[in-house]
């Protein structure tokens, strides 16, 4: 099945914007405390995803190739992440990224040190077309991305371009760090550093910025664009220790001129004599120890299209070419791209058929340096297919669809878009292996050369992809629904728990817009895209089972949809048609009259007759169930469509809209009398969302939340008087770049509240002495182990495990200590942390919160501080001192 990436933040652009713990931007500032406004009190805030476990496109992974279990992921709208081994789980890198500077949260390489493990970089920016405002960074972390420091390069990247699975476009010299190069597109050639990635030059000796773009008439500019230089490649046998490595190979997204390259270190460059042409090379990578380049063609740059491929072999020292390709050219209607070699067994290749949409892709595996080769699958009798591999989706198994296909097809799929492919280097059982919709891998790889089958896993814990289109969290029955782009949405029972699928029946490719009832929250609504079928389902039980309604004539796609407070009417503004209501559940539907065609449609949550709509600048209501609306005489509205409004659950007629642009209104309006009048929020700069929440206690108003800049700083903000006052509850390490699309607090949970992101999935917040357990907090009867596990310059890693040695459970714990040397927490994962001074305070997270007797929980984290570094000699449980050891 095929998945493409969703672009919400482009679409807010389009209306008018500019769209563990994670680290701080700057390698030496701590990250800001959460900003008080109008004298209202900061709390500390918990971050967490609610677990999906994936969900998007993932084109690349780097292993290190000095460090045993130290690898990076590269998400193409969602950062980067580094792998936790102790926890097998990703870290999210880049959540400092802010609103601003959305587009770096698009990573289109990324590069580990293998001189100095702890020296990582990401090359990021989003688009190279209008869609993304700002230029692209290459961003730097001397401390494997617990920080960072950002050199501004003088063009565009493109994280969520055509072209991104090829790579990697960025590279560290192996014998001299400090010199990087870096593949770019549009033209503008290759790039290298000689500072450790502070500075950028271009290598004007380089002769071929390339020539390929996707679709050069499309006239936006993001299947037009040059796809550049697309991969570096070092051969690590011509250089020593402190000089620039001398040879160093290139690819260019040139189908006549793929490989170029250089045995002066960079000065000068020529094209590779007698290489294939007709080709793109997806891939370059390096056999040092047999002298052999491998290279991945398709006839097209991917990561969707893709029909025709070729596996080659370049002997370096001879110049011979050899075609390993593991079928014959009119046998492949894919494209060739991921690829990797066992660095413990060089003569072992592997590759991908990342283009095989139908029946499933394909991997290809050789012992012999490409001389024959064995696959994933093969046919017996067709359609009848034989795996070397069984696929196990336990702990994510939303990956089947819910589908049932029929032979040759199986789910759930071995993968598509499968563009990233690594074999550990230090490990070659464990293999993993990017898809459009997680990362998959084994830890018993070398079962294939025994033709004994061998586990495919999700390997995808912590790495949270998915553009969130909307939210909803009803007063009943679960406590959050999703709309999600690419995989639908969720109904999540258990935010710390993986949901066991999607929204089916029918499955909409991307959910653009949900509802439900707030007086009867079993009846749910939801629209989207879909290929063929209704673009539109209800359900009457909360969303746990759905079935299709009906189109009106000429709907493209999902626009919004409302329910009524009482279940019994629904508004929907549909993609290709006006708005259109119906009573029932959609078997027929009437046009309705007196509001334009695009209009976003919401409900009044106490009258089930009223409805509301909104279009540029103009603010509709509907007294008679969305028959006929009236056009509001309010004005000073925002004037585009860049705008989202909620009404205030529990009173009829109170509504909130946020929105705007930056030239003209743009902020947060309140209307208590149906929409007729609004006034405008002083101190409220820019609002993009509102949603409402529990009210705080000793309060009679709902909380209210929005992502907004308040007194110039931008940030998911809180008020519990109404909007006198405002807190903001994130801080400058949690702010997941675009947060536009949609807000909402718990109505059940004071404090907590969803929100939507474009690429880091449904990220809530909880008060911190809210994220534990359900029982009383245990104290004492625990033993502490501290451990250093890493120290650079001016900071350090370490890990903390706590026993619990008493004799009754624990259902939360939070560990208290103090440091002795200034030290400063930057990153800390599997819990959450506060510190003050030098009093740190470390709470459960979700998933780790119950300890039996005599087991143990840990948590890891990156800190500051001097070359002494002594380490705390005293621990508290709930205020009582643990043992040490």
């Amino acid at each position: 099945m095929r998945r493409t990436r969703v672009l919400t933040a482009v679409l807010a652009l389009a209306a008018g914007l500019l769209a563990g713990g994670p680290p701080a931007l700057a390698a030496d500032a701590p990250a800001a405390a959460p900003a008080a406004v109008s004298g209202a009190a900061a709390d500390t805030y918990t971050w967490r995803n609610a677990r999906i476990d994936g969900g998007g496109f993932v084109p690349g992974i780097v292993f290190n190739r000095s460090e045993p279990d130290l690898a990076y992921a590269r998400t193409d709208i969602g950062g980067a992440y580094r792998w936790q081994e102790s926890t097998k789980s990703w870290i999210p890198l880049l959540d400092s990224v802010g609103w601003d500077d959305w587009g770096h949260t698009g990573v289109v390489s990324i590069a580990s040190d293998a001189a100095d493990p702890d020296r990582v970089y990401a090359a990021v920016g989003t688009y190279t077309n209008d869609w993304d405002p700002g230029n692209g960074a290459v961003m730097r972390s001397t401390d494997r991305g617990a920080s960072w420091r950002k050199a501004a390069l003088p063009f565009k990247l493109g994280g969520n371009m055509p072209g991104r699975g090829m790579g990697e476009r960025l590279a560290v010299d192996p014998h001299d760090n400090d010199v990087l190069y870096l593949g770019a597109p549009s033209g503008h050639g290759l790039w290298r550093s000689t500072d450790a990635g502070v500075t950028w030059s271009e290598v004007t000796s380089f002769p071929n910025p390339g020539n390929y773009a996707e679709d050069p008439d499309d006239e936006s500019g993001y299947a037009s664009d040059n796809q550049g230089v697309v991969w570096v490649t070092f051969d690590e046998s011509t250089g020593t220790a402190g000089t620039p490595t001398r040879t160093v190979y290139v690819g260019v997204a040139d189908k006549e001129n793929a490989v170029y390259r250089s045995t002066d270190a960079g000065a000068t460059w020529e094209r590779l004599a007698g290489q294939p042409t007709g080709y793109l090379a997806h891939k370059g990578v390096l056999d040092a120890e047999n002298g052999h380049l491998y290279l991945a063609y398709s006839d097209t740059g991917g990561p969707y299209d893709g029909g025709k491929g070729r596996l080659y072999r370049y002997a370096t020292a001879t110049g011979a070419w050899t075609d390993i390709s593991p079928v014959a050219e009119e046998d492949t209607y894919f494209g060739f791209s991921g690829l990797t070699v066992d660095r413990q067994n060089p003569g072992t290749v592997m590759a991908t058929a990342y283009s095989s949409w139908w029946p499933d892709t394909q991997i290809f595996r050789s012992t012999d340096s490409g001389a024959t080769w064995t696959q994933a699958w093969r046919y017996t009798a067709y359609p009848e297919r034989e795996n070397r591999y069984v696929m196990d989706v336990s702990s994510s198994p939303w990956l089947t669809w819910g589908a049932n296909p029929s032979p040759p097809e199986q789910t759930p799929k071995l993968g598509w878009m499968t563009e990233a492919l690594e074999i550990d280097p230090f490990d070659p059982d464990r293999m993993m292996y990017g898809t459009g919709a997680t990362v998959y891998g084994t830890e018993e790889l070398t079962n294939w050369d025994d033709d004994t089958p061998f586990t495919i896993r999700p390997m995808v814990r912590g790495l949270e992809e998915t553009a969130v289109l909307d939210l909803a969290s009803p007063p009943s029955g679960a406590p959050l629904l999703s709309a999600l782009g690419d995989i639908g949405g969720f109904r999540h029972t258990d935010l710390t728990k993986v949901p066991s699928m999607m929204f089916t029946r029918p499955n909409f490719t991307s959910t653009t817009s949900l509802d439900f009832a707030e007086s009867a929250p079993d009846v749910v609504v939801r629209a989207g895209h879909v290929d063929s079928g209704p673009h539109i389902a209800f359900s009457t039980d909360n969303g746990a089972s759905w079935f299709a309604g009906t189109d009106p004539s000429g709907v493209s796609g999902g626009g919004t949809v409302a329910a009524s407070a009482d279940g019994g009417r629904f508004v929907w503004s549909p993609e290709g048609a006006g708005v259109h209501h119906t009573t029932g559940f959609g078997t027929s539907w009437s046009a309705s009259e007196g509001i334009p065609a695009g209009a976003v449609v919401e409900s009044d949550r106490e009258d089930p007759r009223t409805f509301y709509g909104f279009k540029s600048g103009r603010f509709y209501v509907s007294r008679d169930g969305g028959a006929t609306f009236e056009a509001s005489p309010a004005t000073g509205l925002p004037a585009g469509d860049s705008v989202r409004f909620k009404a205030l659950p529990g009173t009829a007629g109170e509504v909130w809209l946020a929105g705007g642009a930056s030239d003209g209104p743009y902020g947060l309006w309140h209307s208590t009398d149906f929409g007729q009048t609004f006034a405008k929020l002083p101190g409220v700069e820019e609002a993009d969302t509102v949603g409402f929440g529990k009210a705080a206690p000793g309060a009679s108003y709902q909380t209210l939340f929005t992502s907004a800049r308040i007194d110039g700083v931008r940030g998911i903000y809180r008020s519990t008087d109404a909007g006198a006052s405002w807190v903001r509850v994130n801080d400058d390490a949690h702010q997941w770049g675009w947060t536009g699309a949609a807000i909402t607090g718990d109505p059940r949970v004071f404090g907590r509240v969803y929100v939507a992101t474009n690429g880091r999935g449904v990220v809530y917040g909880d008060l911190a002495d809210t994220g534990g357990g359900t029982g009383p907090e245990p104290s004492g009867a625990c033993e502490v182990a501290y451990r250093v596990t890493n120290a650079w310059g001016d900071g350090f890693q370490a890990e903390v495990r706590l026993t619990n040695t008493g004799t009754a459970p624990w259902d939360g714990w939070s560990l208290a200590w103090s440091f002795p040397d200034r030290q400063r927490i930057a990153q800390l994962w599997n819990g959450s942390h506060t510190q003050s001074g030098a009093a740190v305070t470390v709470r459960n997270a979700d998933w780790n919160r119950t300890v039996a007797p005599g087991s143990s929980v840990a948590f890891g984290f990156t800190a500051s501080g001097p070359a002494a570094n002594a380490s705390p000699t005293a621990f508290a449980l709930g205020g009582k001192e643990c043992g040490v050891r």
